[in-house]
């Protein structure tokens, strides 16, 4: 099944860079209104950022609202962070607290259907079947948390440490929690194979 061969960490023919290395001294350099240090951190993360806000959104285009919002609140906020080797993590965190912000003041819950995931043409990162097949089971199947490791991994390439560092969770939890997706992804995938 394809499916495995993409989400798994052991795929040989893998050649995505999955580690997101990012210079502290940005956020520096951002305090002092450069501007080329938001494009450089935007070139490093957009990619990331784009996984994790779709999975806290479940909507593209509010995705990449959050997203910008949360560029924004970085560019304004730089001089409030702490170096302290997880610049992701806090990104995470202030993308996640205006998701909830957002959520909360408009008091709506906006998603995409499954289906309609998988013909969308504005995915615009999601360019393989096989990712638009893991995109579609994990917007309707996941937990709000499996979504952001299944995303964050599946469609960013992230591993699983760091993910568990930017999302504030033991690596034995994520790992759980990621194993426990793909088996809900696994029975999903071939109850509808069986159907077809």
């Amino acid at each position: 099944m394809l499916l495995f061969t993409f989400v798994y960490d052991d795929n040989p023919n893998d050649n995505r860079n999955n580690k997101i290395e990012i210079d502290e001294n940005l956020f520096k350099r951002l305090a002092k209104d450069d501007m080329t240090a938001l494009d450089e951190l935007y070139a490093i993360t957009e990619k990331t950022m784009y996984a994790y806000t779709v999975s806290l959104t479940s909507d593209h285009d509010i995705a990449l609202d959050l997203m910008q919002d949360t560029y924004v609140k970085i560019l304004t906020a730089a001089h409030l962070y702490k170096p302290m080797g997880k610049p992701l993590a806090w990104m995470f965190t202030i993308a996640k607290n205006l998701h909830y912000s957002n959520t909360k003041r408009e008091k709506r819950s906006i998603s995409m259907k499954p289906e309609e995931v998988a013909d969308d043409k504005k995915f615009s990162y999601i360019t393989e079947m096989d990712d638009r097949i893991v995109l579609e089971g994990v917007l309707s199947l996941l937990s709000e948390e499996e979504r952001e490791i299944v995303m964050l991994h599946a469609i960013s390439g992230m591993k699983h440490k760091e993910i568990a560092e930017g999302l504030g969770l033991n690596l034995s939890t994520t790992l759980s929690k990621y194993h426990r997706a793909l088996k809900k992804l696994r029975d999903y995938l071939e109850g509808k194979e069986a159907r077809a």
